[in-house]
């Protein structure tokens, strides 16, 4: 079925294979520079650095990458993005093979990706809309959301296997995926209307979070997995309870992470194949409150497959989630402030992928591994119910498209 909607839509269809080669070049490129980082330094914290490298211009110019979004021609902003990082990606490859790669080149390249990313990250989750008819959207962002699972899974393996080739084909592979992507979207038949040309302001860069406020779908949506992602974060803590609660090495490592995308990339094939279609608002708040459940029951475990299986309705109830929020943004955002809309939301999902890492560590350094799951699972039943009192328009959603 799946195959047959990318057959159907020949636009959607270059859209997701432009995603595909990206996203795989993205997550191949990511073992590469941890690994390399760690063999230059020895240092762990100069692994985490590479995060931060790259989150700050993230955090510094999405609400301005936002507003690039909405003034200009989306499809090129994504071309002209992936262009510069397959040229960042030929800047590694010649560094390596010339022995002139060090650390600080790395933050450097680093925090180009980071920026590039930034403008990158709205201005294709705005494009998407104009690809598929409304009613079909949901569908479109299941099967996209799928690949991006898919590759976050064999991404990091590939890139492993290409590793041992060396540094400099590892980063050689990651220049042709994302040239290749920037040629297919170069190629998309996307028909920009160029809107009047408006001056950066303040009042601008934060139309999209004012947007956001006086919409209580939208709003009720973003927050509600904003507060869950913040307290539910135990996959943070996965390398404690691999070694010291289920006593498994790192090949169990290795299948507890990729549990959680497993479960997305099933859960997505699914939607993809059988969309939601009506009380939307109320699978969105039981798929979070499962969410919440799953968390709690992987936090008592102590054994290896009751975990994964846990982790695997973890993953696969935030799929739900991701689809219907997502939906919900870009149906109910006129689309010439779907840039800016989207810079907000891609705000709130780095901000709360790295606050519930940060939370799950330091609750687990307070109370312990065991409880800090735990109190985050049972967080996220609350955060629930609050939420349904708090937003009922987003609870008696009944369909994703108004």
């Amino acid at each position: 079925m799946s195959n047959a909607f990318l057959l159907r839509h020949p636009p959607f269809l270059r859209f997701w294979l432009g995603q595909t080669a990206s996203s795989l070049a993205y997550q191949m490129l990511v073992v590469g520079l941890g690994w390399q980082m760690y063999s230059l330094t020895h240092s762990a914290l100069s692994l985490g650095l590479i995060g931060l490298a790259q989150f700050l211009p993230q955090l510094l110019l999405t609400l301005i990458a936002g507003h690039v979004a909405d003034q200009h021609d989306r499809r090129l902003v994504v071309v002209v993005c992936r262009t510069v990082l397959a040229l960042v990606m030929a800047v590694l490859a010649w560094a390596n093979l010339a022995g002139q790669l060090s650390p600080a080149l790395i933050y450097g390249c680093g925090a180009l990706l980071g920026a590039t990313r930034a403008f990158e990250g709205p201005a294709t989750q705005a494009l998407l809309p104009k690809l598929v008819m409304p009613e079909q959207l949901s569908k479109a962002l299941a099967l996209a959301a799928g690949t991006r699972e898919a590759t976050v899974i064999a991404g990091p393996a590939l890139g492993g296997l290409v590793y041992l080739a060396g540094a400099s084909w590892l980063y050689g592979a990651s220049v042709l995926g994302f040239a290749l992507s920037a040629a297919v979207l170069l190629a998309l038949p996307h028909q920009h209307q160029a809107p009047p040309k408006e001056p950066v302001s303040l009042a601008r860069l934060f139309s999209g979070i004012h947007h956001i406020r006086q919409n209580p779908v939208v709003l009720g949506a973003i927050s509600l997995d904003l507060f869950s992602v913040l307290l539910g974060g135990a996959t943070a803590l996965l390398p404690i309870v691999a070694k010291d609660i289920l006593h498994t090495g790192p090949w169990g490592l290795g299948l507890l992470r990729s549990a959680p995308a497993l479960g997305a990339l099933l859960m997505s094939v699914w939607l993809a194949r059988f969309p939601l279609e009506r009380r939307v608002g109320r699978k969105m708040f039981a798929a979070v409150a499962l969410f919440g459940l799953a968390t709690i029951a992987f936090g008592l475990s102590e054994n290896l497959w009751l975990s994964l299986a846990a982790l695997l309705v973890l993953g696969a109830s935030d799929m739900v989630s991701v689809i219907v929020r997502s939906t919900l943004i870009q149906l109910e955002t006129p689309d010439a402030m779907r840039g800016r809309v989207s810079a907000v939301n891609y705000i709130f999902i780095g901000t709360s992928n790295q606050l519930g890492e940060f939370e799950s560590g330091l609750t687990a350094a307070w109370f312990g591994v065991v409880p800090a799951i735990v109190v985050g699972g049972l967080g996220t039943l609350l955060v629930v119910a609050l939420w349904m009192k708090a937003f009922p328009a987003l609870s008696e959603r009944d369909r994703l498209t108004a």
